[in-house]
């Protein structure tokens, strides 16, 4: 029809959170950037809860639902965040799971080339630092290209939200905010897988 703007798909992000509990600060953490989205995007969060540990033998029988699930939302995603925990200065394990079934097999990877920011929030007065920096190098042998900045680094998070889970320190708000805006710019301006 004549005079009828076409409408614009918005840009997605998916949201995944490194923690299974559900009173985690990672998942509040991804309300907030799913409530701090420019106009026009949207943020999907997915719960890797569900995804088996990764074995080749259940690869080569075909795909569980939960990981093909995963896969097509990431490969239909424009960009993916990420926020994860601190578990022994490293990634959690069920992050690694699920980043590894994304990547497998290499030819049908559906994390390769997506753009991707990172987050994590810890009551530790390091935040998830070292958890950050191990994430980076799993997503580098993905060929996943990360974020460098801005960072979002939530210490003492036991401090920084309520009991219901709501963020209550402003500040960090304004960070989720601008690494948001920061994923969405950058993503647009890089190449379509």
């Amino acid at each position: 029809m004549e005079g009828v703007p076409l409408r614009r798909r918005p840009f997605v992000i998916l949201g995944i959170a490194g923690s299974l509990r559900r009173a985690s600060f990672n998942r509040a953490l991804l309300r907030v950037a799913a409530a701090e989205v420019p106009q026009d995007v949207v943020l999907e969060p997915f719960d890797i809860a569900p995804i088996p540990l990764f074995n080749q033998d259940v690869l080569d029988a075909g795909a569980p639902e939960s990981v093909r699930a995963l896969k097509e939302r990431l490969s239909a995603a424009d960009a993916l965040l990420i926020a994860t925990p601190e578990y022994n200065y490293s990634v959690p394990g069920v992050l690694k799971n699920a980043i590894d079934w994304c990547s497998r097999p290499p030819r049908e990877s559906a994390i390769r080339g997506k753009p991707t920011g990172i987050m994590g929030a810890s009551p530790g007065r390091f935040a998830t630092v070292r958890s950050q920096h191990a994430l980076r190098q799993v997503l580098m042998g993905c060929v996943t290209p990360v974020m460098l900045d801005p960072q979002v680094l939530v210490d003492r998070a036991d401090t920084k939200f309520d009991a219901a889970g709501n963020l209550t320190d402003p500040e960090v708000r304004k960070f989720v905010r601008a690494l948001v805006a920061a994923l969405v710019d950058w993503a647009r301006q890089m190449p379509r897988q």
